[in-house]
C-alpha cells in the first residue's frame, strides 16, 4: 500500500472501532474490548510507519474534491509534514495506552462499551484534525472532538458533579468555536480556499487583507479548545470524568488541538505583530495564573488539570516568539509524562479510596501499596518541573531558549515585547510548576499517620501501561536532541546555557523551599487527622472514583474542603491561597457578568410568553368560543321563536330604512 493509503487508515480504524463496538456492545460484548484496542494499536502501527516514510522531509499532499460549493471549494485533502507525522504518533500512542488501561479499570461498569466507543472516536476525530489538509474537514474532527468530550466528561453522570462538568465543558468550548468558524470563513475568503498549502501561499505572497482580525477571530476557538485564558475555566471541571479520559484529554486530544492548530498555521498569525504580542499575553497570564492554582489545589486530578493549562501555556508561549518546533517539541514531550501522570492518579485515587491529597497526606505508606504508580510519578513529576535528564527539560528548555532569542533581538519573527513577556512568565511559572510538583509528590507519598488501606496489586493492564509511558517521559528529550531536528524546522534542539541554568536552577528553588514549608508545617501541625478515610474493598477503580468524586464534591465546587494544617501550599502562597483555591474566583465573576443576565433574560421571556402571549393568544380564542356559546343557545328547535326573531328582524330592517330614507 502507499503511504498516502496507510495515511487514511489511520484516522479510519478507531472510527470503523468505535462503529462496530457500538453495535456489538450488547448482543456480543467479549468483542468490545479487542474492538477497542486492536484498532487504536493498528492506527500506531500505521502512524508510525507513515512518520518514517514521511522521515520529516517535504510534506505528503493528497487531495480529491468532495463535493461542488459553486464558491470555496472543501477537499478530503491530507497535509502530513513533520509536525503532523510525529504528533499523531503521540495521539495514537496516548490513546492506545488509554484503551489498554480503561479495560482493567472500568472492567466491571456496565457502560464500558458506549465509553469504549468514544474514546475510539475521539481518537479518530483528533488524528483527522492531525493528518487533515482542508480546514472544513479539521473542523470536522474539531466538532467531533466536543461532542464526545461532553459524553466522556459526563460519564458519572449519576453526580451533579459530572453533569455539571460535561455541559460547561460543551459550552465554553462552543462559545470559543463560533468567532472560529468566522475566522476560518474569513481566512478562506482572503485566500480563495480552504487548502492549508494555499493558505500558506497566500500568506507568503501577503494576499491576506485582514491578518489580525481573522487572527483573533482564530485564537478565540484555540483559547476555548486548548483551555487558556480567559475560556480555561472548563477544564479543571471536567476531572469529574474518568482518569482515562482526564489523561486523553490532557495529553494528547482537544487540548492539544488548539496548539496544534496554530503551529500549523504560524505564518497567519506571524503576519499580525499585535496578534502575535496577544497570543504572548494570553500564554503569559495562563501560565502563571494556573501555576498559582495548582499550588492550591486539594484534588489530584485538579492540580494535574492546572498543570495541563499551565504547559499549554508554554506551547502557546513558543507560537507568540514564533518557534513551532519549540511548541510541537513541548507538546510531545508533555503529551508522554501527563498521560502517565493521570493514569499514575488513577491507580492511587483507587488506593486511597480518595482524590484528596489532605487525606492522602494521613496515610502511612502509601507509596509502598503502589509501588508502580509511585516510581511512574515520580518520573513524571520530574519531568513536569524540567529537572535534567527529563524529558521536560529539553522541551521546556526550547521554549525558554525561542522567548530569550526573540528578547535580545536574534529573530525578526516576532515583536521583542513578546518574547520578553514570554521569558519572564515562563521563568516565573517553572518556579511554581517544581513547587506544586513537589507538594504533590509530599502530600501523597510521604504522608504520615493510619496505614493505607491495602487493595492488592493493580491490574497488569494497568500498571504495565505506567511503564510504557515512563519511557519516553524519560528519554524522550534526549532522544529528539539527537535524532529528531529535521522534524523540527531544522531547528537545533540544543539547551542553550543561559535558559538552561535559569530554568534549571528556579525549578530546584521552587523545589527546596516547597520541601522546607513542608518540614516546617508538618513539624508544628500535629497531624491531627482530617476523619475516617473510607476504605473501599477491592473492586472497579471506575467505582472507587465515582465514589472519591461524590465524597469529595467540594473539589469540584468553588473551594476544596478539609483543609490541611500541614499543606505546604498554604504556607507558600499566604493569603493569596483561598483566591487560587477557587481559580481567582473566575467562575462567579462569569456566573455574575454572563449566567445570571442570561438567565434573567430567560426569566423575562418566559414571563412575556406566558404572561402576555399566552394571554393575548387565549383572549383571541375566548370571542369566538363566546360567541359560539350565544349562537348554540339561541338554536332551540322552536319554530315559533325562530319566526318571531325573523318578524323582529324585518321590523327593525323597516323602521332603520325609514329613518335612512326621512333623514336623507
Amino acid at each position: 500500500m502507499t503511504t498516502t493509503t496507510l495515511a487514511v487508515l489511520v484516522p479510519l480504524l478507531p472510527f470503523l472501532g468505535a462503529a462496530a463496538g457500538l453495535l456489538l456492545g450488547r448482543t456480543a460484548p467479549g468483542y468490545v474490548r479487542p474492538l477497542a484496542v486492536l484498532p487504536a494499536l493498528t492506527s500506531l502501527v500505521l502512524a508510525v510507519w507513515v512518520a518514517v516514510d514521511q522521515g520529516g522531509g517535504r510534506a505528503l499532499n493528497a487531495a480529491t474534491e468532495l463535493t461542488p460549493t459553486g464558491s470555496v471549494p472543501i477537499d478530503l485533502a491530507l497535509h502530513i509534514d513533520g509536525f503532523a507525522a510525529l504528533v499523531a504518533v503521540l495521539v495514537a500512542l496516548v490513546a492506545s495506552c488509554v484503551q489498554i488501561y480503561s479495560t482493567g479499570y472500568l472492567r466491571d461498569d456496565p457502560r464500558y462499551p458506549s465509553y469504549a466507543a468514544l474514546v475510539s472516536l475521539f481518537t479518530s476525530a483528533m488524528l483527522l484534525v492531525v493528518y487533515s489538509g482542508d480546514l472544513m474537514v479539521l473542523l470536522v474532527g474539531w466538532e467531533v472532538m466536543g461532542i464526545c468530550s461532553y459524553f466522556l466528561v459526563g460519564h458519572y453522570w449519576e453526580t451533579p458533579e459530572a453533569r455539571a462538568a460535561s455541559l460547561k465543558a460543551f459550552l465554553v468550548t462552543k462559545l470559543g468555536d463560533v468567532p472560529f468558524l468566522i475566522g476560518l470563513f474569513a481566512l478562506a475568503t482572503d485566500a480563495g480556499s480552504f487548502r492549508i498549502t494555499e493558505i500558506l501561499g497566500t500568506v507568503a505572497s501577503g494576499g491576506l487583507d485582514h491578518p489580525t482580525l481573522i487572527a483573533v477571530l482564530l485564537l478565540a476557538g484555540v483559547a476555548g479548545k486548548s483551555a487558556q485564558f480567559p475560556l480555561h475555566t472548563w477544564l479543571p471541571d471536567a476531572m469529574a470524568g474518568p482518569t482515562p479520559v482526564s489523561a486523553l484529554i490532557h495529553a494528547a486530544t482537544m487540548v492539544a488541538a488548539g496548539v496544534y492548530f496554530v503551529a500549523r498555521l504560524l505564518p497567519v498569525f506571524e503576519a499580525s505583530q499585535a496578534a502575535m504580542v496577544l497570543l504572548a499575553v494570553m500564554a503569559a497570564v495562563t501560565m502563571a495564573g494556573s501555576a498559582l492554582c495548582a499550588l492550591a489545589q486539594d484534588d489530584i486530578k485538579r492540580v494535574l488539570a492546572y498543570s495541563t493549562i499551565g504547559q499549554l501555556g508554554y506551547m502557546t508561549g513558543a507560537l507568540a516568539v514564533a518557534d513551532r518546533g519549540a511548541a510541537v517539541f513541548h507538546l510531545m514531550s508533555h503529551g508522554a509524562f501527563k498521560a502517565l501522570l493521570f493514569l499514575a492518579a488513577g491507580v492511587i485515587i483507587h488506593a486511597a479510596g480518595t482524590n484528596s491529597l489532605a487525606a492522602m497526606s494521613r496515610m502511612r505508606n502509601l507509596r509502598a501499596r503502589v509501588p508502580d504508580a509511585y516510581w511512574t510519578m515520580t518520573v513524571a513529576l520530574l519531568a513536569l518541573a524540567a529537572i535534567p535528564p527529563f524529558s521536560g527539560f529539553f522541551s521546556k528548555e526550547s521554549v525558554l531558549g525561542a522567548a530569550e532569542h526573540v528578547s535580545t533581538g536574534h529573530t525578526g519573527h516576532a515583536p521583542g515585547a513578546a518574547g520578553w513577556i514570554v521569558l519572564i512568565a515562563a521563568l516565573l511559572t517553572a518556579l511554581l510548576t517544581a513547587a506544586y510538583a513537589t507538594r504533590l509528590w509530599l502530600l501523597a507519598f510521604r504522608g504520615h499517620g493510619a496505614e493505607a488501606p491495602d487493595h492488592g496489586r493493580q491490574p497488569l493492564t494497568m500498571t504495565s501501561v505506567l511503564w510504557v509511558l515512563a519511557v519516553p517521559s524519560l528519554a524522550f528529550g534526549a532522544f529528539a536532541y539527537g535524532t529528531l531536528p529535521d522534524w523540527f524546522d531544522g531547528r537545533d534542539l540544543a539547551p542553550t546555557l543561559t535558559t538552561s541554568v535559569l530554568g534549571t536552577g528556579v525549578a530546584l528553588v521552587g523545589g527546596i523551599v516547597t520541601y522546607a514549608a513542608w518540614r516546617h508545617t508538618t513539624a508544628f501541625a500535629g497531624r491531627v487527622p482530617l476523619g475516617a478515610v473510607a476504605a473501599h474493598p477491592e473492586g472497579d477503580a471506575a467505582q472507587v472514583e465515582a465514589e472519591a468524586i461524590a465524597s469529595h464534591a467540594p473539589a469540584y465546587g468553588d473551594v476544596a474542603s478539609a483543609p490541611d494544617p500541614a499543606d505546604p501550599g498554604r504556607l507558600l502562597l499566604g493569603p493569596l491561597h483561598r483566591h487560587a483555591a477557587t481559580g481567582f474566583h473566575l467562575d462567579a465573576v462569569y456566573t455574575t457578568l454572563f449566567v445570571r443576565p442570561v438567565q434573567a433574560g430567560a426569566s423575562l421571556v418566559r414571563f412575556l410568553d406566558r404572561e402576555v402571549v399566552d394571554t393575548y393568544v387565549r383572549g383571541a380564542g375566548a370571542l369566538p368560543r363566546w360567541l359560539g356559546i350565544a349562537v348554540r343557545r339561541a338554536q332551540t328547535g322552536n319554530v315559533q321563536t325562530y319566526v318571531s326573531a325573523l318578524l323582529a328582524g324585518t321590523v327593525v330592517l323597516a323602521v332603520a330604512a325609514v329613518l335612512v330614507a326621512t333623514g336623507a
